[in-house]
């Protein structure tokens, strides 16, 4: 499964998000993402890739950025 297809099970799945809402410019907050689900979202994450994210990192805002952040930790992990 890749990042966004993985954002957008996860938002629909919670929040009843429909896939087509869920595009790179789309910011979280005014899809209903909070900080809780954010975090509740990088668990699953953590979950499905095996990564361990750092606890330092600032909160992604758009969906972009979101797929940009797991796609670069999943790059990193394979090297």
């Amino acid at each position: 499964m890749d990042s966004l297809s993985l954002i957008r099970e996860f938002l629909h799945d919670r929040l009843g998000v429909g896939a087509e809402a869920i595009v790179s410019e789309a910011v979280l907050e005014e899809l209903g993402v909070d900080s809780l689900m954010i975090l509740e979202l990088m668990f699953e994450f953590e979950e499905r890739f095996g990564i361990t994210l750092s606890k330092g990192m600032t909160p992604p805002r758009t969906v972009g950025e979101m797929v940009t952040l797991m796609d670069d930790l999943r790059s990193a992990q394979a090297n």
